[in-house]
């Protein structure tokens, strides 16, 4: 099972790894983002966007709102590792779907909605929800 054999470091890396792959015009305004990896969505993070699984989720005043970087907290990005890896076939497919959830998140950041990254999103939908 891949659960038991991905460590919290790989996962971490992956992250890392999708971070680096954004255009650096983008990568440079995640300063007052903090990204963090957690096991699973807290029923009170599931609730906040009324879903029943969550890969990812963004909380914090997008770029693109009024005086966002003089929001009283800053943004944060948190990847929820078991709903990754339970829904990965492998290692590459793992960091395929970290990578997708980290830029889908980041996106929310700039102000993305999830109906306007769906309209951009090539491909067949129902590949998971980040919130």
């Amino acid at each position: 099972m891949l659960a038991d054999e991905v460590t919290e470091l790989e996962i971490e890396d992956m992250v890392v790894a999708a971070i680096e792959l954004l255009p650096p015009e983008f990568r440079d305004q995640l300063g007052s983002v903090a990204i963090v990896v957690d096991d699973e969505a807290s029923p009170e993070q599931l609730a906040a966007v009324g879903a029943h699984g969550l890969y990812g989720l963004y909380q914090g005043v997008p770029r693109t709102r009024y005086a966002a970087e003089s929001a009283a907290s800053p943004s944060k990005i948190t990847i929820f590792r078991g709903p990754l890896v339970r829904a990965a076939r492998d290692r590459d497919h793992l960091a395929a779907a970290i990578t997708d959830t980290v830029h889908h998140e980041i996106a929310h950041h700039f102000g993305i909605s999830d109906a306007r990254l769906h309209e951009l999103r090539p491909g067949p939908p129902g590949r998971g929800r980040s919130g």
